[in-house]
C-alpha cells in the first residue's frame, strides 16, 4: 500500500487506498488527507497530474532536506518539520530527528513522514478516522493538530536534558568522576552535540511556526491563525530551553575541567613536597657517598648513625618549614 486516504464524504470519513477514489474526490471538492508511506509511480501521478504539485515540492516530500523550510506555490503550501525521538539506553546519540512533510491546499492535506516513532501523524490519523470534525473544518486544521502534537512531543525529551545535566554536575561536585573521567567527557560531549543539533533545527522551526502565526498564507484560515500562534509561543520556549541547556553544558564542561585541573595541581603539589624533603637527603647521601681517602668522616666510629641522624634532622625541618608556611 504505497498510500492512505481519508475523504470526507456526506459528513463521514471514508477510509480508502485507491488512486481513483482520491481522484474523484478532488474532482467533486471533497476534503480529504493523503498519508503517503512509499514512492511508487501511482504516488507520483496522484501528485504532479491530479493535485498539480510542483516537481521540487515533490522532490522535498520524498527526500530528506534536513532543514525546516516552508514555501508558498500560490495553491498550496509545503510545510517540512522534524519530530523528535528518545532513543534507547545505550545509544551513541540520545535523541534522533526525523523529517515530517506535508502539502496545504484548500482541500486537501498531503503527509509524508520520514519515521512514524518521531511524527504525530498516527494519533492524529486515528482522531480523524474515530471522528471528522477537524477535516471537515479544513485541511489546515488537521495541519495545526499534527503541529502541535509535534512541538508536544519536544517538551518531556528536552526536559530530560536537565535531569542528565544535574546528575552530571552533582558527580562532578562530589568528585565521583575522577576514576571516570574520559566517561563523563564523552557524556557531556554526547549531550552538547545533541544539544547543538536541536538548537540547529529548533531556530529554523521556530521560525517557521512564526510565519504561519502571523498568517501570511492564504490557505491558513484567519481563525486558525490564534492557535499557530499558540503552537509557536510553545515551541519558542523549546527553543529557549534548549539554548540555556547548551550554556549548562558549556559551564559543566569547564567546572569538569577545573577540577581536574585542581586534582592534578594538588597530585603536582604532594610530589613537589615529596622531591623537596628528598632533595637534601640526597645531596648527604652523595657527599657521604664519594670515596675520596682523606674525608675527615670516614673513620668515625659513629659515622654512619651521624649521616642518618643529619638527614632525619633535615627531613624534620623541611616538614616544619612547609607546615609553617602551611602548604602541607
Amino acid at each position: 500500500m504505497s498510500f492512505k486516504a481519508l475523504i470526507l464524504r456526506d459528513e463521514k470519513v471514508v477510509q480508502t487506498s485507491a488512486y481513483h477514489d482520491v481522484v474523484a474526490a478532488h474532482a467533486d471538492g471533497l476534503k480529504f488527507w493523503v498519508e503517503l508511506d512509499e514512492k511508487t509511480e501511482e504516488t507520483d501521478r496522484l501528485l504532479c497530474e491530479v493535485l498539480k504539485i510542483h516537481p521540487l515540492a515533490i522532490e522535498d516530500v520524498w527526500n530528506d532536506i534536513g532543514i525546516p523550510k516552508v514555501e508558498d506555490f500560490v495553491d498550496y503550501v509545503l510545510l517540512v518539520m522534524h519530530g523528535i525521538h528518545e532513543e534507547e539506553k545505550g545509544s551513541e546519540h540520545p535523541i534522533s530527528l526525523a523529517e515530517l512533510d506535508m502539502v496545504i491546499g484548500r482541500n486537501f492535506l498531503i503527509t509524508h513522514a520520514s519515521d512514524e516513532r518521531v511524527c504525530a501523524v498516527a494519533p492524529v490519523l486515528i482522531e480523524v478516522q474515530r471522528n471528522g470534525r477537524l477535516l471537515k473544518k479544513g485541511p489546515a486544521y488537521v495541519a495545526h493538530a499534527i503541529v502541535d502534537r509535534l512541538v508536544d512531543e519536544y517538551v518531556p525529551v528536552v526536559d530530560k536534558f536537565e535531569v542528565a545535566i544535574t546528575k552530571t554536575e552533582e558527580q562532578i561536585l562530589e568528585g565521583k568522576t575522577s576514576k571516570s573521567s574520559h566517561l563523563t567527557m564523552r557524556k557531556i560531549l554526547k549531550i552538547k552535540r545533541s544539544l547543538q543539533m536541536l538548537r540547529r533545527t529548533t531556530i529554523n522551526q521556530r521560525e517557521i511556526l512564526h510565519r504561519l502565526a502571523r498568517a501570511e498564507f492564504d490557505e491558513i484560515p484567519r481563525d486558525l491563525v490564534p492557535f499557530f500562534r499558540d503552537v509557536y509561543d510553545h515551541f519558542a520556549r523549546v527553543t529557549e530551553l534548549v539554548d540555556s541547556y547548551r550554556e549548562l553544558t558549556s559551564g559543566l564542561l569547564e567546572a569538569h575541567f577545573s577540577i581536574r585541573g585542581e586534582q592534578m595541581n594538588e597530585i603536582m603539589k604532594r610530589l613537589t613536597v615529596i622531591s623537596t624533603i628528598m632533595l637534601p637527603l640526597t645531596l648527604i647521601a652523595g657527599i657521604y657517598g664519594m670515596n675520596f681517602e682523606f674525608m675527615p668522616e670516614l673513620h668515625w666510629l659513629h659515622g654512619y648513625y651521624f649521616a642518618l641522624g643529619l638527614m632525619v634532622c633535615v627531613a624534620a625541618g623541611v616538614i616544619m618549614f612547609f607546615k609553617a608556611k602551611r602548604w602541607l
